[in-house]
Formats: C-alpha cells, structure tokens, sequence
C-alpha cells in the first residue's frame, strides 16, 4: 500500500498558509491514536523534570510533535531531524515563519547519527519499523542522551501492527502476505524484543506496553485504513474525505480515548521508554 505519496500531497495542501498547516497538526492529533499515546507519555516525562530540557525528535516528519513540545515550554530546545530534505526545509520554514526559535530541523541519517551527552529525551515516532539496522540506532540513541534521559519510542507491534494477515510469522513472506504499510522493513516489535534491544544498547531501565488494543484497531481501520485504501484507489476520495470524517470523527474519538485509559493484554502498537 503506498502511504508516502498521499503523507505528500496532504503536506503539500494543508501547507498552503501556516493556519492550514497548525490545522493539519491539530487534525493529526486527534486522530493519530499514537499522538494520543505519546503526548500522555510526555505528560508523565514532564511531572519528573524541571528546567530547561534538550530534546531530539528522531524522525520528525512534518513537524507535529516538534510544534506540540516548543508551544508547551518555551524554555525547552527542540530538535528535529529527519533523511528528507524536502521536508526538514519544510520545516525550518514553517517554524521560522510562525516564530517558534526554539526549534530547529536537519537532515540525518539515524543509523550515523550522535551527539554525545546531548539530550534529555529522544524522540522516536513510527521509525524503527523502516529502520534494517535498528540496534546501531538503539545505540546512538543511548549514546546521544544524557545521563538519566529518556528514549521515549512508538512502534508497530508483533500483533499485525502493519496489518499483515498470515497464521505463521516465518512463512508469511512466501504466502503472499505483506504489510499493509510498505515502507516498513520490519511488521513489528515483541516486547520482549524491543526491551532486549534497548538493554544491549546499555540502557538500565525499560518499560514498554501495548498501545491500539481493541478499541484502537478500530478506531485506525475507521480514522487511517479506510481512507488510505479509498485514496489509492483515486484521489477523488480528497472531496469525499472532509464529510467521511465529519461522520465518524466522534466514534473515533471515543475509541481514541478508551484505548488511551485502556491496560491492553495485546495490541497492534507499543510505548517502549528506557532510560540511561
């Protein structure tokens, strides 16, 4: 299924004015049941720091957590970085234009990318899964924070968080299944896993648990899988979107939030947090 195309022309519609594109951000928020996720987890970062704080957004996309940070402390300095140029000068632009200086955006590669000793919390939203060599950046990101920083990270799960149907994990490649997102490298994390992972990194303390369990598997097939499905079929789905949502946004928020106060055994997503 290809998901970058249309990520494309959205920027390139809601980025007409910057109203349009805070608009964008806060559309994704609402919809996006991981921002949902992230923004508690940062919430709960936010009751144990004080000060200034350094934060790395690794893998900042259009910019929407960046923009949720900077407005909430104007004392904390925000990096973004990102492998696409287009849309790191996207940003610097946008950020520039609506006066938001403690942000900054650059291209990198996260597999070469450190800086010792830097932050005090790292960023990591929907990455990893495109990411061959993810334990040499579980590594530069251990190597990047300081000491008691925090790596907070979003991911798919094990569970079919690229929505790939197959009984059997090791065979599913050869039975014609694929992830319904085909960018990703990987269809998903085990906890075990991804705990592993970030321990052989070096960090001393992780806690990962399960994000879009029942109610958000629902809530993503009704808010993303739908759309995306119509909008590869034709982008003539763009004028029929706006009254798709205006009918099942309350639903969604609903799931949204049962999912969020929700303990899932299982789920397609996860919140991993480690700490140096």
């Amino acid at each position: 299924m290809q998901y970058d195309p249309i990520k494309r022309k959205l920027g390139i519609f809601f980025n007409r004015t910057p109203a349009f594109r805070k608009l964008f951000y806060r559309m994704l928020d609402l919809l996006l049941l991981r921002s949902w996720h992230v923004r508690k987890a940062v919430r709960l970062w936010e009751k144990q720091i004080s000060g200034p704080q350094t934060i790395l957004d690794a893998g900042s996309g259009f910019g929407q957590y960046d923009y949720y940070l900077a407005r909430r402390h104007n004392d904390w300095t925000i990096k973004g970085a990102d492998v696409k140029q287009e849309q790191i000068d996207d940003c610097n632009a946008f950020f520039k234009k609506i006066g938001l200086n403690n942000v900054s955006f650059e291209v990198a590669d996260l597999t070469k990318f450190v800086e010792e000793n830097t932050y005090n919390m790292i960023l990591c939203v929907d990455v990893m899964e495109h990411i061959e060599e993810d334990d040499k950046v579980f590594g530069n990101y251990y190597r990047s924070l300081k000491k008691g920083g925090m790596l907070l990270v979003s991911t798919p799960s094990d569970q079919g968080g690229s929505d790939v149907h197959h009984h059997d994990h090791d065979d599913h490649h050869n039975d014609g299944s694929q992830s319904f997102i085909d960018e990703h490298v990987r269809d998903g994390y085990g906890i075990s896993e991804i705990e592993d992972k970030m321990k052989r990194a070096g960090f001393s303390k992780t806690e990962v648990h399960y994000q879009y369990g029942p109610p958000g598997k629902i809530a993503w097939k009704i808010s993303m899988k739908f759309p995306i499905i119509m909008l590869n079929a034709s982008y003539i789905f763009f004028i029929v979107l706006p009254f798709y949502y205006l009918l099942t946004f309350p639903f969604v928020l609903i799931l949204n939030y049962m999912d969020l106060k929700g303990n899932h055994k299982t789920g397609t997503g996860l919140i991993a947090k480690a700490w140096k």
